[in-house]
């Protein structure tokens, strides 16, 4: 596994392309379809450059979350842009913490990619979002299409060494393994994306 420092190199070297970037009009409407649901105290992990920020309501109040400071950094100014309520941590995700039912709504868009441990994060969702509260996620993993899954396993290692990200996670499994409620699942791109709307897993 890759030390968690290079990792955030990785990142902030791509920060500058990130926020230069425009995506694409399919991936502008997925994560307009999806963030449009947020609602209330937010959660945004792995926030990025802000790309989720154009399509928030004005209302929600967002804590928004990267262990790269050079991402952060763009992700202030598209705040403001956008006039959005945001409050930013520079931190390793996989190492904070927040007190149990602390937020409405929990937004993660292709971060799971590049956990350590994805599952526990998920367990951390659980715990973080509120019982009625909403969980949204846009992730990426390996497909269902025999040809595409080969390229991927064969890919995968380079991929990961440049730009630190597996694209050979089952997304859907993980999910399921994690006992959150899932609500809604769009699969896209030979089921390599998942929009997922989601509830926290039953407390016992």
């Amino acid at each position: 596994m890759m030390e968690k420092r290079k990792l955030v190199r990785i990142f902030d070297r791509q920060a500058k392309a990130y926020d230069a970037k425009r995506e694409d009009p399919v991936q502008q409407r997925w994560r307009r379809n999806l963030i449009g649901h947020a609602k209330g105290d937010v959660l945004e992990l792995a926030v990025g450059a802000g790309a989720n920020f154009p399509f928030y309501p004005r209302e929600v109040r967002i804590t928004a979350a990267d262990f790269s400071g050079a991402m952060i950094e763009k992700a202030r100014k598209a705040a403001v842009r956008h006039q959005l309520n945001a409050d930013f941590k520079c931190e390793d995700i996989e190492e904070m913490n927040f007190p149990d039912h602390s937020f409405d709504t929990i937004v993660s868009t292709l971060s799971f990619c590049s956990y350590n441990n994805p599952l526990g994060m998920l367990d951390k969702i659980n715990r973080w979002c509120k019982p009625d509260g909403t969980i949204l996620l846009m992730e990426h993993g390996i497909s269902s299409n025999f040809l595409m899954s080969a390229a991927q396993k064969a890919l995968n290692p380079l991929l990961y060494r440049i730009y630190g990200c597996h694209h050979t996670r089952n997304i859907m499994g993980l999910i399921r393994e994690s006992g959150m409620r899932i609500d809604r699942v769009e699969s896209y791109s030979l089921n390599m994306v998942h929009l997922i709307w989601a509830r926290p897993q039953r407390q016992l």
